[in-house]
């Protein structure tokens, strides 16, 4: 009772990547709150999912392994949640902010009237004081994310209600397995106990899924794009970069809107969050909204023709000029010198 509890999303009995930094966090909050790190799964045809999951230090899973249960749908997994919650009575739940994180965090959290946190950047235990009470708060989760538009960094609490329920995006987190002989209890449910018939309204009849067309999140070198550059057609030019250094095309949110580029290249808050080993911004300003999905970048290289443009602040080398003249220098000497 009490422990933090983190629901992992399979795909092809494939635990999700933000599940898995999700139980990195878990293991490092839940230290931190001297409580245990609990997980549930849920699916079909589930044998042996716990060597993905108890490595990264999981005290115990809960499973449902059901056919009903796999693909998703709302309502099966909405009432496994919310009844295991009843009984359970975690202090936290933590979901990825993915398309079904956004689907079943919603419902779970209005369920238990709870409240629930979106698209959280980053998370920690801290303390309140509600002074206008004079009661102080001990041990809560902050959660952090950014709001109006990305201008400032919200710290949300919610000190009164159980479980505190946030949803992480993919890649604001590292994944780290504690501990490949890790041992954890495995629970295994019956799944009557917990779902009514009902539930089972919807059924999937056909299900397709369209794989990315790009590697952003695993490119160790981004070539990426703002409203600088100026046109789709200019964007051409940082396909032609990408193509010579072996890297992957991203686009701020401004270049996405203004149809420089697809939406599934977007980085930023409301995009991508990468970590690759070289980050070269072109035509980007640097906007904290952007910023938040690639500051972690080992090396940051702006080509840029303001030379107060935020990026430059955070840049590891900062290029001041037209990016229409300085790409097709660096391709040049990088063919001349990759000879």
């Amino acid at each position: 009772m009490n422990n933090l509890f983190v629901y992992c999303e399979i795909e092809d009995n494939i635990v999700a990547d933000v599940s898995l930094e999700l139980l990195t966090k878990g293991r490092s909050l839940a230290n931190q709150l001297k409580c245990k790190l609990e997980a549930i799964v849920i699916g079909s045809r589930l044998d042996g999912i716990e060597r993905q999951i108890i490595p990264y230090g999981v005290d115990k899973l809960h499973v449902f392994d059901g056919e009903k249960l796999y693909p998703y749908t709302s309502l099966p997994h909405t009432s496994i949640l919310v009844n295991l919650f009843i009984e359970e009575k975690p202090q936290i739940c933590l979901m990825g902010a993915t398309v079904i994180g956004r689907d079943l965090g919603p419902r779970v959290s209005s369920a238990l009237k709870s409240g629930l946190t979106a698209d959280c950047t980053s998370l920690e235990i801290g303390s309140h004081e509600d002074k206008k009470n004079s009661i102080v708060y001990e041990n809560l989760l902050y959660q952090i994310r950014p709001a109006f538009g990305g201008n400032i960094v919200a710290t949300i609490i919610n000190p009164e209600h159980r479980p505190q329920m946030a949803t992480v995006r993919e890649g604001v987190m590292k994944k780290e397995i504690l501990d490949e002989n890790y041992k954890g209890e495995v629970i295994k449910h019956k799944i009557s106990t917990y779902i009514d018939e009902s539930a089972y309204v919807v059924k999937v009849i056909e299900r397709h899924i369209e794989k990315a067309k790009h590697n952003l999140k695993g490119s160790p070198i981004i070539v990426s794009g703002g409203y600088g550059v100026g046109s789709k057609e200019n964007f051409k030019l940082l396909y032609d970069l990408a193509k010579v250094i072996n890297a992957e095309v991203g686009a701020s949110r401004a270049a996405v809107d203004a149809g420089f580029a697809e939406h599934d290249r977007q980085i930023g808050q409301t995009g991508i969050t990468v970590h690759p080993k070289l980050y070269i911004a072109c035509g980007i300003s640097g906007q904290i909204q952007h910023i938040a999905g690639m500051q972690d970048s080992s090396m940051i290289i702006s080509i840029n023709s303001d030379a107060n443009a935020p990026i430059n602040q955070i840049a590891d080398y900062a290029i001041i000029g037209d990016l229409m003249e300085v790409i097709p220098k660096m391709i040049k000497y990088y063919k001349k010198n990759s000879k």
